[in-house]
């Protein structure tokens, strides 16, 4: 797409937006930048409550992103106006708290993976979220033995589909108090056990740095499990600048000695202009 065409999209997708006049006067007057895309990136959409998902992948690639992380399915085609791609689909009913580490809950989770997986492989999507849910009192031996059942029970509709589920890892001292898949290696025992291409994990290097830190060993150690990656700085899970303790471009020239080809999606809460900020991130994270 030209740099005519996108200021063109960028223009139409903001008109009447009140508010972002600024931000967005410099997103028109800036050069789309040439990007070396050996890391492949995108943003989060749940980051930008204030702005259109339109809006949003209007600056995406005004940014020179690859595309938008975590649509819901009435989103799901909208990147492909403007040269992109949904790097990650929402599916209705997920939820934090509830995942696959409680049975009664497998049964639910199937059933809207088989509703709108189709619609993700229709629109392009290769990579869907998904949870453990909280512990609630149960041990991590019996929700790692029920998360693997449920997700066998999934994983061939993922396989029908193309898809790759990744079950995220949060941490559980900070954003997600109870959260059980709150470590690698309890996530990585799970996918193993699974044994499917399509069943892997999205690893949050915000939330990783919070629990256990270590992350480029860990990261290379176990990349044949992590489909997917998420930023955020450290602490507050705001800009990737000198202001939080994670070395960005260290931790995607690791990433970028695995061979990893996915994507790695910016979701952070901007304090300041929300489009510079994320292309601050994009030129941090373009090594």
């Amino acid at each position: 797409m030209s740099n005519l065409s996108r200021r063109a999209l960028l223009q139409s997708a903001v008109a009447g937006a009140a508010g972002l006049q600024a931000s967005l006067s410099w997103a028109r007057d800036t050069a789309v930048p040439q990007r070396k895309n050996r890391i492949h990136q995108s943003v989060c959409r749940w980051c930008y409550p204030n702005i259109s998902v339109d809006m949003l992948c209007a600056n995406a690639a005004q940014v020179g992103l690859c595309g938008v992380d975590l649509l819901g399915p009435k989103d799901y085609e909208i990147p492909r106006r403007y040269g992109l791609v949904c790097t990650m689909a929402l599916i209705p009913g997920v939820e934090i708290t509830d995942g696959f580490n409680r049975i009664e809950n497998h049964a639910a989770l199937e059933q809207e993976l088989r509703k709108y997986l189709p619609l993700a492989a229709k629109a392009g999507i290769k990579r869907t979220v998904t949870v453990s849910g909280n512990r609630k009192g149960m041990d991590d031996e019996t929700g790692l033995r029920n998360t693997v059942l449920g997700l066998n029970r999934v994983k061939k509709i993922a396989e029908d589909n193309g898809i790759i589920i990744c079950m995220e890892l949060l941490n559980s001292k900070v954003n997600h108090p109870d959260y059980m898949c709150d470590h690698t290696a309890w996530g990585v025992r799970a996918v193993q056990e699974v044994n499917s291409p399509n069943v892997k994990l999205l690893y949050d290097i915000y939330h990783m740095q919070i629990m256990e830190g270590d992350l480029i060993a860990t990261i290379q150690q176990n990349i044949q499990w992590i489909a997917h990656f998420h930023t955020g700085g450290v602490p507050g899970r705001h800009e990737l600048n000198s202001s939080q303790e994670v070395q960005w471009n260290g931790v995607m020239r690791g990433i970028l000695s695995t061979g990893f080809d996915g994507y790695v999606a910016h979701e952070f809460l901007p304090t300041q202009d929300p489009l510079l900020s994320l292309r601050q991130a994009a030129d941090l994270c373009d090594v």
